[in-house]
């Protein structure tokens, strides 16, 4: 998959720096156990079949932690991974390898998990028109960066926080009075940014038409009624929003709901459940 036209998180460097601060500190005292001017190579395998996800990442990190460090990727971001494959080589001063090398798998690993899984989902839904979108349910201060690993993935992001768009529940229906109520105050504080509803009931989908949100999420909607929500969706008078099922939907229901006709799924397992890729670092040569 080409990922050239995926923008990379403009925060990638602040969020290596906290990562490298976060393992080395005020310095690796183990890597001082090699002679300063002891170079090395090291290679880095896939055990399993994955995407590979996480290169600028990688590459930020050592370019911070030492920019003598040449990498080869042997592997393109995006591509699929089949176990014992070579992903990358290195060269460099051994100590800088051996500091960078934990922060760069765990980039790697995490970032390659969230785009695997998004990559297997968005397969099973191909044949459908639905978008499958992930949730704010991301690991704390990699945000950004599994956002990119859905994208990457095949898959695609819903908001990225509380300030690029209205998400209308429960609690704010209450606090505001309606459902109508609820939008029309979000038209007027920030016109520019979509609106969307959760409904949980029929009444509830009638008054967002009604009240014209952007999105409509149908949150536990039965596969019968997702069907009759996409059906009065479609016919309602003046009514241009997009549906959007979520809660408790898994890669067993998904497909289901997809051919039910809805314009979106969310789910929080793209980012939330992921299972760290199985990578490894393999020093090959020292005085190289």
């Amino acid at each position: 998959m080409r990922t050239d036209s995926i923008t990379i998180p403009d925060d990638i460097t602040a969020t290596v720096q906290r990562a490298l601060q976060e393992d080395i500190g005020s310095g690796d005292i183990t890597a001082r156990l090699i002679a300063e001017q002891t170079q090395a190579s090291a290679s880095i395998i896939s055990r399993e079949n994955a995407v590979l996800c996480g290169t600028p990442w990688a590459e930020e990190v050592l370019r911070q932690v030492d920019r003598a460090i040449k990498v080869e990727w042997l592997a393109e971001e995006g591509s699929d991974l089949e176990p014992n494959q070579a992903i990358a080589r290195f060269r460099g001063p051994a100590r800088a390898l051996l500091s960078a090398e934990r922060c760069m798998l765990n980039f790697l690993q995490t970032l390659s998990a969230t785009a695997t899984v998004s990559r297997n989902y968005a397969k099973k839904v191909a044949h459908t028109d639905v978008r499958l979108l992930d949730t704010r349910k991301t690991m704390p201060g990699l945000r950004t960066a599994q956002k990119y690993a859905v994208r990457v993935g095949g898959c695609f992001n819903h908001r990225m926080g509380l300030f690029d768009a209205f998400l209308i529940k429960e609690n704010h229906i209450s606090a505001c009075g309606s459902i109508g109520q609820a939008i029309a105050i979000a038209r007027q504080i920030a016109p520019d940014k979509p609106v969307e509803v959760e409904v949980e009931t029929f009444a509830e989908l009638d008054q967002a038409l009604s009240a014209q949100a952007d999105i409509i999420m149908l949150d536990n909607f039965s596969l019968k009624d997702l069907k009759e929500a996409v059906l009065i969706a479609r016919t309602y008078p003046r009514a241009n929003c997009r549906l959007e099922a979520s809660g408790g939907i898994n890669d067993q229901t998904m497909v289901a709901v997809a051919e039910t006709g809805v314009d979106y799924i969310s789910m929080g397992i793209l980012t939330k459940d992921v299972k760290a890729i199985d990578l490894s670092m393999r020093f090959e040569r020292f005085n190289v």
